[in-house]
């Protein structure tokens, strides 16, 4: 897309929860959070720590492309999740996200990041597989379509 600025990452706020259910309806069609479940999030903080792809002079929900979040007790954090809106896929977005959540990780204290995918959810897999995830077990019908969740396993290093 030339002539579109680049997604920038940033803390995520209260005004973009209609961008981030946006884009967490567009990426996970099946089972979204809802909006209530985004609020609750959020007003988790310090604990959990939220992050949004959005282009370069966009305000509030506007332009939003990707969001993740993290929580962070004690020497381990979960990746609570990570979206990457369908449109904005294929350029590197889901690795920046990521990265970011490794690094606020890595600030938290913690030297260890778990994370659930779904065992059909192959883009994602290869994405977790190339920043250093492991297997750690498979949580069989795990999701309510009945889908097995693998639980991986990275661990940070300063």
């Amino acid at each position: 897309m030339s002539g579109v600025a680049p997604a920038l990452l940033r803390p995520a706020t209260w005004r973009d929860i209609p961008g981030m259910l946006a884009v967490e309806r567009a990426a996970f069609p099946d089972e979204p959070w809802d909006e209530a479940g985004l609020w609750a999030e959020l007003a988790s903080r310090p604990r959990r720590a939220y992050v949004v792809a959005a282009r370069e002079g966009q305000q509030g929900h506007e332009g939003i492309e990707g969001y993740a979040g993290l929580d962070v007790a004690g020497d381990v954090a979960d990746v609570m999740t990570l979206a990457v809106h369908p449109g904005s896929r294929g350029g590197g977005l889901g690795s920046s996200l990521l990265g970011r959540l490794h690094d606020l990780a890595r600030g938290a204290g913690a030297t260890s990041v778990l994370l659930e995918v779904r065992s059909g959810n192959e883009v994602a897999r290869r994405l977790y597989a190339a920043h250093g995830y492991g297997l750690v077990r498979t949580r069989e019908r795990y999701y309510r379509s009945g889908e097995d969740a693998l639980v991986l396993r990275k661990e940070l290093h300063p």
